[in-house]
């Protein structure tokens, strides 16, 4: 009796679903350690953080670790790389909306601070290393976050100047309108206990609704 001939189609689709589930597999365990890298480095600070720490935290090796990133200071890049990957598609969606400008504004506020309550590690590890006043390329974190931080001050720079033509906000400079946005904004996630407590329930300093006053009275005429 013959033995029946596997065609070299189903061969190589075997192949490539071996391979499909090699590639799932490995971008979750990824995510696992970014996650757990997150959460480590924002507890303890990078200097006082070990890829041994952040391995357990995820449940892997830290041999398992090398096999993702190249070192520590990798690793900690690759957290803001990450979720600027997430963050900067969905800030110029909102942004190019084509609600009105004031409405835009308000939206803008709602998805920031939304975002940081959303993913609370990242958050403090943003506000940790981080600076909404002095961008310094000699910091970890500030030589990758450039180039998104210019472009989401110049996407809120247009939005301001939008909102000026309109004779919806103050004037003045609008790229000076959006740092002190972004400014006012650091300021109430870096006091959210949304963001920075780990106790469940606990009652907002100000609400986010109060915030949302003082910025309409702060930007809008």
């Amino acid at each position: 009796m013959s033995t029946p001939k596997i065609s070299k189609t189903s061969d190589a689709a075997v192949r490539s679903g071996r391979e499909q589930r090699k590639l799932q597999h490995q971008a979750l365990s990824r995510l696992q350690l970014l996650d757990a890298a997150e959460q480590v480095f924002g507890q303890k600070g990078f200097h006082e953080t070990t890829l041994k720490e952040v391995a357990e935290m995820a449940d892997f090796s830290v041999g398992s670790v090398y096999s993702f990133f190249e070192n520590k200071d990798d690793l900690f890049r690759q957290i803001f790389v990450r979720r600027g990957d997430e963050f900067m598609p969905l800030i110029r969606e909102l942004l190019s909306s084509g609600r009105k400008p004031l409405d835009q504004l308000h939206d803008l506020v709602d998805f920031e601070i939304g975002y940081f309550r959303k993913n609370p590690r990242f958050g403090r590890l943003f506000l940790k290393f981080s600076s909404a006043t002095l961008q310094s390329p000699d910091r970890l974190a500030d030589e990758l976050m450039m180039g998104n931080y210019e472009e989401s001050m110049t996407l809120q720079a247009e939005l301001f100047a939008r909102g000026q033509k309109a004779k919806q906000f103050i004037a003045g400079d609008p790229w000076v309108l959006a740092r002190l946005l972004s400014g006012l904004t650091a300021a109430y996630q870096a006091l959210d206990p949304l963001v920075m407590s780990d106790e469940p329930d606990q009652a907002e300093r100000l609400s986010l609704d109060d915030f949302h006053d003082i910025v309409t009275r702060t930007f809008a005429l």
